[in-house]
């Protein structure tokens, strides 16, 4: 029994690739972490607004302004600063973080692009500017349960979906030796957050399918993907004699521990 909607893309490499989308229960959940997160923001901006404008109507009243005229001018100012702090939060998190926010990450979810690469500023400023439509009347969640790829107003318009982050056990894919000690120095030497779920994926698709291949084939493969992977998580080298399927098996293994 499926809990979760799946959807399947085609990476690069040729390989498919089958992911849970996020569900409206975590989407939701995630969300509701955001907005406490963004209210204690909003808050301390609110806090600062107050003072500035106390400040700043006790300057103009000295220069002999109109008070009816400044206080006009500072509620459109603050306005547009929480628009801007409303927005801002889900643009700087998911463009910096790679389709996350704070939310999105504790509940381990992810947004990418529909054909399965990581969100960029154009898809985030988009998804953030249509979040109001979406929250208004629960028109986003709507269009969530109804839609085939619980997709928001937001991600039709962006081309984006949510999706569940890839976690395995670590057991269905046999590991050596030599992996599990080179996982723990991956933790500690490179940034194995920068691997997206999508090329996990591809590693975990290759690290099952492997024996299947031919000699050559392998190697080849487990060459191209080790040194995108090395490139993806900043490694400059890796330990000697340790072959391009022993690193895959460890990046596997480190992503899961991260």
């Amino acid at each position: 029994m499926k809990f979760f909607n799946q959807i399947s893309l085609q990476t690069p490499e040729s390989v498919e690739l089958d992911f849970n989308l996020a569900g409206v229960g975590n989407r939701a959940y995630a969300l509701l972490i955001d907005y406490i997160i963004w209210s204690i923001i909003l808050l301390f901006a609110l806090i600062f607004g107050i003072f500035f404008y106390i400040q700043f109507l006790d300057i103009w009243q000295n220069f002999g302004g109109d008070d009816e005229q400044a206080s006009l001018w500072i509620i459109s100012i603050q306005l547009l600063i929480l628009f801007v702090i409303y927005v801002g939060y889900f643009v700087i998190f998911e463009t910096i973080w790679q389709g996350q926010t704070p939310g999105k990450r504790y509940v381990k979810i992810r947004v990418i692009r529909d054909d399965g690469r990581p969100v960029r500023l154009q898809q985030t400023t988009l998804r953030a500017l249509f979040r109001p439509v979406d929250d208004t009347l629960f028109i986003g969640m709507l269009l969530i349960l109804f839609s085939k790829k619980e997709k928001r107003l937001g991600d039709w318009v962006a081309g984006t979906i949510v999706i569940q982050e890839v976690k395995e056990v670590a057991d269905i894919i046999s590991t050596s030796e030599t992996a599990k000690k080179l996982a723990n120095y991956l933790l500690e030497e490179a940034d194995i957050s920068q691997l997206l779920p999508e090329y996990f994926a591809v590693i975990r698709e290759y690290l099952q399918r492997s024996k299947l291949m031919t000699k050559q084939a392998k190697i080849e493969l487990s060459k191209k993907l080790a040194s995108q992977a090395k490139e993806i998580i900043g490694l400059t080298q890796t330990p000697q004699k340790v072959s391009a399927t022993e690193f895959l098996e460890a990046v596997y293994l480190a992503y899961q521990q991260k």
